[in-house]
């Protein structure tokens, strides 16, 4: 009687850990209206344009719009490790390698830094 109770209690643990762990993989919460923005944008720059679609055209239309905008971010991601990462620290600003000499004394122009 032990036995049975014991192996049904297993059971149940084991029935109810993939259900707790599925419960966590869900969605982390709604789009915020930036997000929603940014994807319309995305889906535009692939040549999606939500004013000429139609009911019947909309699935579709949406749906390869979402299948260009994978294969464009796919190949930007192949181009980016192919350069190295290059792509990504070619914004603006100074380079990575300035140096500041802030809090030290004033050196006169053509005069090298310390």
């Amino acid at each position: 009687m032990k036995n049975a109770m014991l192996c049904t209690a297993l059971v149940s643990m084991l029935a109810a850990v993939p259900a707790a762990s599925f419960a966590q993989q869900a969605n982390p919460g709604p789009l915020t209206r930036a997000q929603v923005r940014q994807e319309l944008i995305d889906l535009e720059s692939v040549g999606y344009n939500p004013a000429t679609a139609s009911n019947v055209d909309y699935p579709l239309d949406v749906q390869a719009a979402m299948r260009r905008l994978a294969q464009k971010r796919a190949n930007d991601a192949r181009v980016a490790q192919q350069n190295g990462g290059q792509a990504a620290r070619s914004g603006y600003g100074a380079p990575s390698g300035a140096a500041s000499t802030s809090g030290g004394p004033a050196q006169p122009a053509g005069e090298p830094q310390r």
